[in-house]
């Protein structure tokens, strides 16, 4: 799909999105979908999620703007495996297990920053940004090291679209286009690879899935949301767009019809914030929001145990701050979409954990309105059946 497409594609969802709020209906599906209800609680599940979708799929782990320069790194923990992502002298991006190959310490800490060689901590080996193994503290006491075997363990890694993906099988591989299926067009058009990093806030709540379907649908937030979302945001009004087991949710805003009433109907698809927002979801694990303030792109991950996930709210924007005025009125920003995303829909989804671990239905249901709750989950059951030959969903 060109940028042509993609703007006259988001300029239909615009179309569809004033029907939805006028005549107050949505993008609707065939039929409900009933779920397990222990699909959130069962270790089984819960570990096979981890290892056939989490360590298999490509996984966006970092953003272009946390390593623009060569020599600068970012280490992190992902499903409790420590990655090093780091960007070389010649500005190539490569990612690694945090793991010396003497005796397993890690050779960076949690965090970013910049260096020409990274030195373990416990008996000082050195490794380059390409992860080769340079030199053994004192070699000629410690023997005979055949340093080509011996560096870090590298990762299929590949940067696109202002995004670092990595795969945490370092036999597996990544195609990037096949995967994708033209979700990350959005991202090219927006030049996300030039964006400003503001820093992120980390977030535990109940398990990865309850957390994630909060980010599929927009039929709580008249609910859970009165004074926070649904005043700018009408409840139960969204529609979606399918890229494979990715998608681009169209949120309305209550004024879309005024605001756009004076726009060419051509010029709808760049009118992004102007009368509705969107929620671009990458599988398994992404959600974006962009807005004019500030965007929060969250990394969800399954936590220690079924009831538990870890998730990452990064903070971008296209400029860095212009002065201390502006770093103030965008922390406040940031502060508002952190506390938003953790005390309304985190603390429910805790809540939701509760009741289901109960046992008192044996399956819930998704509605014909919740398609993409709907859609992420058969993705999900499909990849866990792992049978290439089955049929790939559709919404």
């Amino acid at each position: 799909m060109t940028k042509v497409e993609r703007i006259k594609s988001i300029g239909n969802a615009a179309e569809a999105m004033i029907d939805y709020v006028e005549n107050k209906h949505t993008h609707l599906t065939d039929s409900v979908l009933p779920i397990a209800a222990d699909a959130y609680s069962d270790p089984e599940q819960w570990q096979r999620e981890i290892d056939v979708v989490f360590k298999k799929l490509p996984l966006m782990l970092a953003f272009t703007a946390e390593l623009k320069e060569p020599g600068s790194y970012k280490a992190m923990e992902a499903v409790g495996m420590p990655i090093l992502i780091t960007r070389d002298k010649k500005g190539q991006v490569h990612a690694f297990l945090n793991v010396c190959s003497h005796r397993g310490a890690p050779v960076a800490e949690d965090g970013h920053g910049s260096c020409s060689r990274f030195v373990c901590p416990y008996h000082a080996w050195t490794y380059g940004l390409d992860g080769k193994l340079l030199a053994v503290s004192e070699k000629e006491l410690f023997g005979d090291v055949d340093k080509s075997k011996r560096a870090l363990r590298e990762l299929p890694c590949e940067e696109r679209a202002g995004m670092i993906f990595v795969c945490l099988d370092p036999d597996g591989s990544i195609d990037i286009d096949e995967f994708f299926q033209g979700a990350l067009g959005d991202y090219e058009d927006m030049d996300l690879a030039n964006w400003s990093f503001l820093g992120s806030h980390e977030i535990q709540g109940a398990n990865w899935k309850i957390a994630y379907d909060g980010y599929l649908e927009g039929y709580h937030f008249a609910a859970l949301h009165p004074e926070t979302v649904h005043p700018r945001t009408p409840s139960n009004r969204m529609h979606f767009d399918f890229f494979g087991p990715h998608m681009r949710i169209g949120f309305p805003h209550h004024a879309i019809a005024e605001n756009l009433s004076n726009v060419p109907r051509e010029e709808w698809g760049t009118q992004e914030n102007n009368g509705f927002d969107f929620v671009r979801i990458l599988f398994p694990n992404v959600s974006s929001f962009i807005a004019p303030e500030i965007t929060q792109i969250a990394q969800l991950f399954p936590g220690p145990t079924p009831d538990k996930n870890r998730t990452v709210l990064n903070y971008l924007r296209r400029e860095p701050y212009k002065d201390d005025e502006d770093r103030e009125t965008t922390e406040g920003f940031i502060t508002f979409f952190r506390d938003v995303t953790y005390q309304e829909d985190y603390l429910m989804g805790d809540a939701i954990q509760k009741g289901v671990e109960t046992g008192a239905h044996k399956e819930l249901v998704f509605g014909r309105n919740e398609i993409g709750n709907q859609h992420f989950h058969k993705w999900l059951n499909w990849y866990l059946a792992e049978d290439p030959d089955a049929p790939k969903p559709v919404s």
